[in-house]
């Protein structure tokens, strides 16, 4: 039963992290540009044009919520996070404090609907937040609404969404460095919201101790070597963006964790890479996914009935995603028995 119907118009800011979000505009789901794995990559139909997004510390620059010309975004190697996507990680920065915007305006008001842009189907969310739950509980909640939207993105494009029409996003989904990257940017996020600093000021400052503690290398030179290591085994810059065969590793095993994938000839001498965990309980031990469903109305790409044959309808939550990462993990074993049988 729907108790209420309440859209961004009506919601309005209570907190000092909030008061500057826009709770009438819902962000894009890529708020800045991002980067393909690898480098010296290049682009189908665009001849001398190649690709080449590595940064260091240096070129990080101050965050700004929903985006800043002067921000830093670029890849960059860390010893103990594997490789780290700093656009992914401040989109997920913000996501998570709107989000959490929309949480604590919707707290106690009975059903809360937010119709959300379309990726491969009508997304839509629905919030019940109960009026005791206190801010942390709302900024845990706002932390695993984010990745399940960032999950949603990776399965959705490896059925064939893509944000610029005709050019498929394959080629990109579940790379080693995405999921881990967008959970970190949750996590600081997360800690952005706790702090007593002004939102950017506070994320500018934890996304530089953040790397820090991954043991963050200091040039982009270190990051350069790092991916030579792993090209042609988990890229290559021999095809053309969009092939799918660009990406070499890919990682769906991410329901409920993220692993950091470190260099082969780094893995066995780091100690304590980072394993992030997402949240699942908020601090009464009740599960998160009570509180909320996220769903799809899936469009045309998917193989409902073979995905789902007891389903009546085109509609999943997020409680159905493990069923799509399964039939991801599945496509990978046959893509990867393929080609080590056609390089016999």
């Amino acid at each position: 039963m729907l108790l209420g119907f309440v859209t961004p118009m009506t919601l309005r800011a209570q907190s000092k992290h909030v008061d500057a979000v826009d709770l009438d505009k819902i962000p894009p789901r890529i708020i800045r540009a991002c980067c393909a794995f690898g480098y010296d990559l290049k682009l189908w139909g665009v001849p001398f044009v190649k690709i080449d997004q590595v940064i260091s510390v240096d070129d990080l620059g101050e965050h700004r919520y929903m985006g800043k010309q002067s921000e830093g975004i670029g890849t960059i190697y860390t010893n103990k996070g594997g490789f780290i996507d700093i656009g992914h990680v401040r989109d997920h920065i913000d996501w998570t404090r709107y989000l959490y915007a929309v949480i604590l305006n919707s707290r106690g008001k009975g059903e809360v609907v937010l119709h959300l842009r379309k990726e491969a189907g009508r997304k839509t969310l629905y919030l019940n937040v109960p009026a005791q739950f206190d801010d942390n509980d709302c900024i845990l909640l706002a932390g695993k609404i984010t990745y399940d939207f960032s999950l949603w993105h990776e399965i959705s494009t490896w059925f064939g969404a893509s944000t610029i029409p005709f050019v498929k996003e394959k080629f990109s989904s579940f790379s080693v460095e995405d999921v881990y990257s967008n959970l970190l940017g949750i996590h600081v996020g997360m800690k952005s919201l706790r702090s007593k600093l002004p939102f950017n000021e506070a994320a500018t400052k934890l996304i530089g101790s953040t790397l820090d503690s991954l043991a963050v290398v200091k040039t982009a030179k270190e990051t350069y070597d790092a991916y030579n290591a792993v090209h042609n085994k988990w890229y290559t810059n021999k095809k053309r963006i969009p092939r799918t065969d660009v990406t070499l590793k890919r990682d769906p095993d991410v329901l409920n964790s993220a692993r950091p994938w470190i260099v082969p000839d780094q893995a066995n001498t780091i100690a304590n890479p980072v394993v992030l965990e997402v949240p699942i309980l908020n601090s009464k031990g009740e599960l998160l996914t009570d509180f909320y469903q996220f769903t799809i109305d899936l469009n045309h790409r998917f193989p409902v009935e073979e995905l789902f044959p007891n389903s009546s309808n085109s509609v999943i939550s997020q409680n159905d995603f493990g069923v799509f990462l399964t039939r991801i993990t599945d496509d990978l074993q046959i893509m990867e028995q393929t080609t080590m049988a056609g390089s016999k």
